[in-house]
């Protein structure tokens, strides 16, 4: 099946490919995304291709292998644009697109750790060639931290008897293990018929291994440093924790004078570094979510560089 890459539309949209344009997709995975902006930048448009999976890699380079030179596949990660660019002699690029988090192939991939519906090691790396993984995360975590760690990347309500339940029953190696575990920390009378038990443990435990969180707010910065004036940064979350970030990294950057209004002259010096182009994040439309049901909790945001 062909990776249906999500709000593929939109994003076309506030990027706005062109021939001759230099394109970012940070987080290519299977080169859904990069593949529409190599069509629409035909036919000298190039586009550099980020992900820190080699497998994604892998596979990106089979679907865009048509493109020959115009694709340029970087293992790495996003966070580190401005190190990654200046390899490939490229100082300004006209568009970034981020699509953030975890991709259905590695879900459903039991080796990769990431579902709790299927029995496999408990890794959740996004790039293998690191060396933690969740069940060494699980090993090594006081219950007190464990606890804080799914508060803070889960919003779990339960942290605390789940933290007490795992650490009980350590070492804990497999992810159906953790699902079974999860779930017997919390009463029944309040798990959800809609939603796993575990899902937000899985989904804290996956930012805690992979530091999703860690550095975002820098990486947008840089991000928008490199967009020449009137380029375009289009990001996609899916949990709010991420959201979050990018929401109010993005209104800082468009702020200006931050000086108190009691000053009569603006003696700060700032001036908006970008125009937000989505003041509500977009959501994918109905159809969209009928057809490719990843995308429901996807929330795209864009901004455009201004003039400096």
């Amino acid at each position: 099946m062909i990776h249906q890459p999500v709000l593929l539309r939109e994003v076309l949209e506030w990027l706005a490919p062109r021939p001759a344009g230099i394109y970012v997709d940070g987080t290519v995975g299977e080169g859904g995304h990069a593949d529409a902006l190599l069509r629409a930048s035909d036919p000298d448009g190039i586009v550099v291709g980020i992900d820190r999976d080699m497998e994604a890699l892998d596979l990106s380079g089979q679907r865009l292998a048509s493109f020959g030179n115009r694709i340029r596949l970087v293992h790495g990660n996003f966070r580190d644009l401005p190190e990654i660019l200046s390899v490939l002699d490229i100082s300004r690029v006209d568009g970034i697109l981020l699509d953030l988090g975890v991709s259905s192939r590695q879900i459903f991939n039991p080796s990769r750790g990431f579902s709790f519906s299927l029995d496999g090691p408990l890794d959740m790396r996004m790039d293998l060639t690191q060396t933690k993984t969740a069940a060494d995360l699980l090993m090594e975590t006081t219950e007190q931290d464990l606890a804080r760690l799914l508060r803070a990347y889960g919003e779990e309500r339960w942290a605390k008897p789940i933290a007490r339940a795992i650490v009980k029953g350590r070492p804990v190696r497999s992810t159906l293990d953790l699902a079974r575990i999860v779930a017997s920390a919390i009463p029944p009378r309040f798990q959800s018929t809609r939603r796993h038990p575990a899902t937000q443990t899985f989904q804290a435990l996956r930012i805690a291994v992979n530091r999703e969180l860690e550095g975002l707010d820098e990486g947008l910065r840089k991000a928008v440093g490199l967009l020449a004036p009137g380029a375009a940064l289009a990001v996609i979350t899916f949990h709010s924790l991420e959201d979050r970030i990018v929401k109010n990294t993005l209104r800082e950057l468009e702020r200006g004078c931050i000086c108190p209004p009691r000053i009569p002259r603006c003696v700060c010096g700032r001036t908006p570094v970008v125009k937000i182009l989505s003041p509500k994040p977009i959501i994918s439309s109905p159809r969209e979510r009928q057809e490719n049901p990843r995308c429901r909790s996807a929330k795209l945001r864009a901004a455009r560089r201004l003039p400096v």
